[in-house]
C-alpha cells in the first residue's frame, strides 16, 4: 500500500515524540503547527488504517506496520541531513532539505548516500 507524505510526517512525528514519552494528539499538533481539529481527523485515518492505536487514555501508539514507516521515514531524515551537513550545508537548512527530499527519493539514491555518509564518518 502506498502512503501519502502527510501520513509519513505524522507517523515520523510520532515516533520522535514518543522518544520523549507519552504522546497525545495536543503534542503532534503542537510540534506539527497544525490544528487540533486537522491532526484529530488525520489520527483517526491513520487508526482505521492501522498505523496507530489511540489508546483509551488517548495516548497514540504505533502500530506494527506505522512503526516500520516511521523508522524508515525517520533514518532517511537522519542520514540525510548528515549528508548534506557532509558537504557543508548548514544544520537548519540541512535537516529542513532532507524533510522535503525523505518522501520521494528512490531506495537505490538512498541506499547509495547512506552508504556515502558511513564511509565518511568512518574516514573521521
Amino acid at each position: 500500500m502506498v502512503i501519502k507524505e502527510s501520513a509519513e510526517m505524522y507517523l515520523e512525528t510520532i515516533l520522535v515524540l514518543s522518544k520523549q514519552g507519552a504522546v497525545r494528539s495536543i503534542d503532534i499538533a503542537k510540534e506539527m503547527n497544525f490544528s487540533r481539529p486537522s491532526v484529530s481527523v488525520a489520527l483517526h485515518n491513520l487508526e482505521k488504517e492501522e498505523y496507530i492505536s489511540i489508546e483509551s487514555d488517548q495516548t497514540i501508539k504505533l502500530l506494527p506496520k506505522g512503526a516500520e514507516i516511521a523508522k524508515t521515514i525517520y533514518e532517511r531524515h537522519t542520514v540525510l541531513t548528515e549528508f548534506f551537513e557532509q558537504i557543508g550545508v548548514k544544520s537548519s537548512i540541512a535537516s529542513e532539505d532532507a524533510c522535503k527530499i525523505e518522501h520521494d527519493i528512490s531506495p537505490e539514491s538512498f541506499k547509495a548516500i547512506k552508504k556515502l555518509v558511513k564511509n565518511n564518518k568512518a574516514e573521521k
